[in-house]
């Protein structure tokens, strides 16, 4: 590894999410959430039609991807509900790194737990249900196009993440 090569890394995985969080500040909230909610109800087609989200009714559960300034609650009735400003019961934060490597079953989630990686604060025992149901998402229930690209990107980021 050259210094070149390490300072590259660090530029690009330090300059990425800036970026992001710039592009995404100029999507509106809305827009923002109809995507993620239609792409989270489709990938978790499967549990939603085997009655595995039941344990969310009623309760919120806030994601906040801190290192792009991405925050909502979601929450289920038949189908998932995303939203914002809702009081959520426990509350997932990690940065996009550490996601998209959960996404593509590179990392798991109990390491990033212990590492300090991925915090968790709230009702835990609503927590675990949440992780336990996102580590059963197959990555095959995607499109094709967004599983190749999410498999790239992980891909891609420990490539740079080795050289730092």
């Amino acid at each position: 590894m050259s210094g070149i090569s390490q300072q590259l890394a660090s530029r690009v995985l330090d300059l990425a999410p800036r970026v992001s969080k710039k592009s995404l500040a100029l999507v509106p909230d809305k827009l923002k959430l109809d995507l993620l909610s239609k792409l989270l109800n489709l990938m978790l087609k499967p549990q939603i039609e085997q009655a595995e989200l039941d344990f969310l009714k009623g309760k919120w559960a806030a994601i906040s991807v801190a290192d792009i300034g991405l925050q909502f609650q979601l929450s289920f009735d038949g189908q998932l509900i995303l939203c914002h400003q809702q009081q959520a019961d426990v509350t997932f934060t990690a940065n996009v790194p550490e996601l998209l490597l959960v996404a593509a079953g590179k990392e798991d989630p109990d390491t990033l737990f212990f590492q300090r990686k991925l915090l968790i604060d709230g009702d835990t025992e609503l927590g675990l249900e949440v992780k336990n149901l996102l580590l059963g998402i197959e990555l095959d229930s995607l499109p094709k196009g967004a599983k190749l690209a999410i498999e790239k990107l992980a891909v891609t980021l420990q490539t740079l993440q080795q050289y730092q």
